[in-house]
């Protein structure tokens, strides 16, 4: 045979004997199912991340206990969201962090697995008649009345809670429990709390909304006499002492009130200031758990008060150029209103604290008499959002217009009045973002007007009006209770001002007239 011709017979054969053993393993995995699944498990697709939680954000359903919700240890390193609990924050002490927990049940929710005991169960001895039983017939178990085992707790330590108001803890409780105390005298158990952020009792789920503010759960605290609140709600209309028909979710505050006068100004140039505020203010809360491998920090953020704002307000006299004692603009707080607002994102309670104090503010050289009014009406957003590109970033809009109602100006000079409202918006007892709003009027003369805003009156030399809106605040540091990284400092709003013409007055040879600003 050919050298050729053994050489190729002999890989034929080296290929048929690999091919058949190619079958014959091929014929045995077929015949052992079981053999089989690790390949099979190698080529399955893998299993898609689970959608982010969307939660809704609505206000606390009235006339009912809001439930608390507990994020369990297990639940928060898993980026879960706490569920509603029957729990109740009997008492609060916020200088200690001792707290009183009480439940409806004491059996532990199915993710609080009771811990397996550290001491193993005896074994039954062997029966000394049947070497081949493992065990002897286990003994009698004690009746109920020879035992007594102690009552779970209703948490344990690592979990956070989250509730509403509660007494020694009036702005609510985001807490976690570093320390399981034991049974209070009083009933319930006592436990050692720290604070907890926003995050922990979150987790990984999204949440956005507006919450409107109930107007009459808003504490009004009169500062001047004189001072008139009104308010309408649904079911419960009110009207404004002026018999003005309010917008459902308004509160309205009325004031009048005497201002000091310029140094040397005479009887008959006493000064005051009178009108009204109506807020319709709503709650913007948002938060998006997905943190993108940042740990437990939330990929963003956004808290703020919007809402909708209408003033009527009137300067008359000669007021005073500054405060006696610092020289500062003239201001005049007349009402603090506070609330605090529960709002739920899903089954969470999160307690939102509000506190307005509105004021009149009056800067004025001394030098000129005024009788001028406006009517405003607009909106306006405030407040900080987060994002991990840009960490945390002031929001500060307002779309306010005014109309003069009337105007009077004497003598040469410049006067601005404000009727404003400072704001602090924040979460369970801690302020996140502060915000002045101040829509005002400001009159400059060059010699005298009279007149309104309708184009009649006479003028000698010349003046102007004008509307504007000045916005100023800041971030604190306390936003950090959403599980954002920490601030070092304040961070300004920044400052809007916007300002518009309202009317001019210019002198002529015949009768003057009033010009409403293009």
């Amino acid at each position: 045979m050919p050298k050729s011709k053994h050489k190729l017979t002999r890989h034929a054969l080296l290929a048929s004997v690999a091919v058949a053993a190619l079958l014959t393993t091929g014929c045995s995995a077929d015949s052992t199912p079981e053999a089989a699944a690790p390949a099979a498990a190698v080529t399955e697709t893998p299993a898609a991340a689970p959608t982010p939680e969307q939660l809704a954000v609505v206000k606390a359903p009235l006339g009912k206990a809001t439930p608390a919700a507990v994020a369990t240890q297990e639940a928060a390193k898993a980026g879960g969201t706490a569920r509603k609990s029957p729990l109740k924050v009997a008492s609060y002490d916020r200088k200690s962090g001792r707290a009183i927990i009480t439940a409806k049940t004491v059996t532990p929710p199915a993710d609080h697995p009771t811990p397996p005991s550290s001491t193993p169960a005896p074994t039954a001895p062997s029966s000394p008649t049947d070497p081949t039983s493992p065990s002897a017939p286990s003994s009698p178990a004690p009746s109920a009345s020879e035992t007594t085992a102690a009552p779970a707790a209703p948490v344990r330590v690592g979990d956070v809670i989250a509730s509403a108001p509660a007494p020694g803890a009036p702005d609510g409780l985001l807490a976690e429990v570093t320390e399981v105390v034991g049974e209070a005298p009083s009933g319930g158990t006592e436990v050692v709390t720290k604070s907890a952020e926003l995050s922990s009792v979150l987790g990984e789920s999204k949440a956005k909304g507006e919450v409107p503010v109930d107007p009459a759960a808003i504490d009004v605290d009169p500062l001047v006499e004189g001072v008139k609140v009104s308010w309408a709600k649904t079911g419960d209309l009110t009207f404004g002492p002026e018999g003005a028909r309010l917008p459902l979710g308004s509160l309205r505050i009325d004031v009048g009130a005497a201002i000091a006068t310029a140094e040397g100004a005479p009887a008959s140039a006493s000064a005051s200031v009178r009108g009204f505020v109506q807020l319709a203010p709503e709650v913007a809360f948002s938060y998006d758990g997905s943190g993108g491998g940042r740990g437990s920090a939330p990929g963003g953020a956004f808290l703020g008060l919007t809402g909708d704002w209408a003033s009527k307000w009137s300067l008359k006299g000669r007021a005073a150029a500054t405060t006696a004692t610092d020289g500062k603009p003239l201001r005049i707080p007349f009402a603090k209103l506070h609330a605090d607002p529960v709002i739920q994102a899903g089954p969470i309670p999160i307690v939102v604290n509000l506190d307005l104090v509105c004021y009149f503010q009056v800067a004025a050289d001394g030098k000129v008499t005024v009788d001028v009014e406006q009517d405003l009406k607009g909106d306006f957003r405030v407040g900080g959002t987060f994002s991990w590109s840009k960490g945390w970033t002031p929001v500060s809009e307002s779309a306010m217009t005014g109309t003069p109602v009337g105007v009077k100006v004497t003598a040469r000079g410049d006067v601005k009045a404000s009727l404003g409202a400072e704001a602090s918006i924040g979460l369970y007892g801690t302020v996140g973002v502060s915000a002045d709003l101040a829509p005002y009027l400001r009159a400059e003369a060059a010699g005298s007007a009279e007149g309104s805003s309708d184009g009649t009156g006479s003028v000698s030399g010349s003046w102007a009006l004008y509307g504007g809106v000045d916005l100023s605040g800041a971030l604190q540091i306390q936003l950090t209770i959403f599980g954002t990284p920490i601030f070092q400092h304040r961070i300004p709003l920044g400052e809007l001002h916007k300002e518009w013409p309202l009317a001019k007055g210019e002198a002529s040879t015949s009768t003057s007239a009033l010009k409403p600003a293009a």
